[in-house]
């Protein structure tokens, strides 16, 4: 490992994924929102990212667990897992202990688009952020049942009257 370079093989590694996903530099950045010059520092191994920008990586990407794992020790974060991971231990039929990583961001991501895949057990819901020339980038992603999906589509019409009338001007009579 070269000392000016601690973390080449995270780097190489995140570089790695980045480009199998067919994304660019300005892409990942924007969607992860770091500056463009610290993710290819990051790439190029010369500076750790921090838990929450690894964090987000490992979810933009969708890295499997056991990958996840790696990139987590590839950064030497051998420290107790940050609060933005929420393990969850389950016994399996032999025994052994499986441990599944779940990265949570509570930052809040603006969108301009959407788009929404149907299939038998629900609903994807995938939010996009236009970055000029036509491009879109997803910033986020949500699965649900259509039985939830009805309850956020009956939330966010109530939400949606509630601004709508917020002006001293009263709702309309709703349905008995």
């Amino acid at each position: 490992m070269n000392e000016a370079s601690p973390f080449v093989s995270l780097g190489k590694h995140l570089k790695y994924v980045r480009e199998n996903s067919k994304q660019s530099i300005a892409e990942v950045s924007g969607a992860v929102e770091i500056d463009e010059k610290s993710l290819e520092r990051i790439e190029a191994g010369d500076e750790r990212p921090s838990e929450d920008i690894l964090l987000l990586l490992i979810s933009h990407f969708e890295v499997k667990d056991q990958e996840a794992l790696n990139l987590w020790e590839l950064a030497e974060y051998d420290s107790e897992f940050p609060d933005q991971m929420r393990p969850e231990v389950d016994i399996i039929s032999s025994g052994a202990k499986v441990v599944m990583l779940m990265a949570v961001d509570m930052r809040t991501m603006y969108s301009d688009g959407f788009e929404v895949t149907e299939g038998d057990a629900g609903l994807t819901l995938q939010f996009n952020q236009s970055s000029g020339k036509s491009k879109s980038n997803p910033v986020s992603r949500i699965g649900m049942s259509y039985e939830q999906a009805e309850k956020v589509i009956s939330q966010l019409q109530k939400a949606v009257l509630r601004h709508k009338y917020s002006d001293g001007k009263s709702l309309p009579a709703g349905d008995k």
